[in-house]
């Protein structure tokens, strides 16, 4: 089965297919195929608004209503790099992925940062193709189930959890700051610290900077709640 197979299956009648196909060419299968024009980060970053403002807007509509700060707990978690992974591995993404041979060789197949990458690059695509109609189809079968129940999210964002816990006592942000990053250019780990006020609150490692970044926000909520 192709992506193309797949979209068919689910009812949306694609226009470009060549989109559809970018949207699972991976960064290191381009730098080894270099026919290829583009990987999946454009579409990615497009299908992550799009992403966002369905999800924002689902949260609203919710009865009983969520309060502002709920909404965003509740966004944070259903959009996070696991949750976005979880969605892929459902619609059995990976199966259409174009990895480089050493991605392909350390599991990247099935690394969270990869799918969930895919899946808001597909989004992309199809949103730029068809519209949002045809992107309801497929968020109405992963997240609309458990968008009823948000606070049933197996995720959990600590960086949103941190920074709330800090804006109770004061109005200021944290920030996420890389210090290392270690490993082959095909399995990465990223080492982050998070601050405050130049005050190192905590620090995280993870194969993605999303991940390191939630690992670090992670151990300074812990020390900060004790």
């Amino acid at each position: 089965m192709t992506i193309l197979d797949w979209l068919s299956e689910k009812g949306i009648k694609y226009k470009n297919d060549e989109k559809y196909l970018e949207a699972f060419i991976h960064t290191s299968y381009l730098n080894e195929h270099k026919k290829e024009k583009d990987d999946n980060e454009r579409l990615e970053f497009l299908g992550d608004a799009v992403l966002q403002i369905w999800v924002s807007h689902r949260l609203f509509l919710l009865k009983p209503t969520l309060n502002e700060g709920k909404m965003t707990t509740s966004r944070a978690q259903l959009v996070c790099e696991n949750s976005l992974a979880d969605y892929s591995r459902k619609l059995g993404l990976g199966r259409f992925l174009k990895l480089g041979v050493g991605e392909e060789k350390s599991g990247g197949r099935d690394r969270d940062s990869i799918l969930a990458n895919a899946f808001e690059a597909l989004l992309g695509a199809i949103y730029a193709d068809v519209g949002m109609k045809a992107v309801d189809i497929i968020l109405e079968e992963v997240i609309a189930p458990i968008m009823k129940h948000p606070e049933t999210t197996g995720a959990i964002d600590y960086k949103t959890q941190l920074q709330e816990f800090v804006q109770s006592d004061t109005r200021k942000n944290v920030v996420y700051e890389l210090i290392k990053t270690s490993g082959p250019s095909n399995n990465p780990e990223f080492e982050v610290v998070v601050k405050l006020e130049d005050i190192v609150l905590g620090k995280g490692k993870g194969k993605s900077k999303k991940k390191a970044e939630q690992m670090a926000a992670k151990n300074a909520f812990a020390k900060m709640v004790r």
